[in-house]
């Protein structure tokens, strides 16, 4: 797919994940235009003077719960990702109505409005928290998830494709332990919930380059899954702070011992290939269904979940990634 000729638009643009996006798409793959829709005007004025200020760029406020809006902003627009969301899980736990208006039914309305307007491909944003999920940020992407995929089904005769990317934690994003165990530090004391505890991780730029190339490669209906490595927690906090006291506080309410990227009910539809998992569509009735001819069919009973994973990083490794994250931070620049 060819990105310099296409209008692109990115829900909850001004997001962490949003930013790089864009500033990945400005650099390499110079499509028409940019819109960045987020409902916050001053995050729109920060990330503007902060050097987003292209002239393919478009500043477009909205809320993904006011379909009217979506409607406005998805006018000539090819190709949407789908970030925006509510994702701090106790907020989300307090706040239960609130997370359900924008993850399950601003969802809804982009996926109406995609399909209204012409929109040709919308790629959504999930997390390893929607599979067997405990919480209820889990449970609302997990239902975003199964209105996307099922959108695809009301695409009939239309060009309209809704596919689902799907990873892990993404270091030192917005809301990631990482800035909280470098603040933690500095006290010399991080608190970890379980000693036991064990997460994927991916980076933000890792992120972005899948969901870009989950975009160019869609059918419709698929879930994009890539292969991405484990660490403990407690090695994660080893390596940001090597000579702080780590103080294991017990488990929160929502909060999984590991994730799991795959259920074992998926992997019996899911395609692996040489770096991701693709879990087609449980029906058959529209597409999504023809990757088995590109890789191979998971055995019976996998399962891809942090702490079964045969990827895992060790705090060096921890370290190196963690190290960039750490120069913003004490520049003042992680927001």
């Amino acid at each position: 797919m060819e990105w310099t000729n296409k209008v692109v638009l990115v829900t909850g643009g001004t997001g962490s994940f949003g930013k790089k996006f864009i500033r990945v798409m400005l650099n390499e793959y110079h499509p028409a235009k940019i819109i960045v829709f987020s409902r916050d005007e001053l995050k729109q004025h920060e990330m503007r003077v902060a050097g987003y200020d292209d002239p393919t760029l478009r500043y477009f406020i909205g809320d993904i719960r006011d379909e009217k809006r979506l409607l406005r902003a998805f006018d000539g627009v090819d190709i949407v990702i789908h970030a925006a969301a509510l994702k701090q899980v106790p907020a989300c736990e307090y706040n239960p109505m609130e997370a359900i208006k924008t993850n399950i039914l601003g969802s809804s309305n982009v996926l109406d409005a995609a399909i209204d307007v012409g929109v040709k491909r919308v790629v959504a944003l999930s997390t390893d928290k929607a599979v067997n999920p405990v919480n209820l940020y889990g449970a609302t992407k997990l239902a975003a998830e199964k209105l996307i995929i099922q959108s695809n089904s009301y695409a009939a005769g239309k060009d309209a494709r809704f596919s689902c990317v799907r990873y892990g934690n993404v270091v030192g994003s917005r809301g990631s332990v990482v800035p909280v165990f470098l603040k933690q530090r500095e006290s010399g004391r991080v608190t970890v919930t379980d000693d036991r505890m064990t997460r994927f991780w991916i980076s933000l730029e890792q992120g972005v380059r899948f969901v870009i190339r989950a975009a160019e490669n869609m059918h419709g209906g698929e879930v994009f899954v890539p292969k991405i490595p484990s660490m403990t927690v407690i090695d994660l906090a080893r390596a940001i702070a090597p000579k702080a006291k780590i103080d294991i506080v017990g488990i929160r309410p929502g909060e999984k011992l590991h994730e799991v990227l795959i259920s074992d009910d998926e992997a019996r539809q899911t395609v692996e290939l040489s770096d991701m998992y693709v879990v087609q569509p449980a029906e058959s009735l529209w597409f999504g269904r023809d990757w088995e001819s590109k890789g191979k069919m998971l055995p019976e009973g996998f399962r891809f979940a942090s702490n079964t994973n045969d990827q895992w990083l060790n705090v060096d490794q921890i370290s190196q990634i963690i190290a960039p994250i750490e120069a913003d931070y004490l520049a003042g620049k992680l927001g």
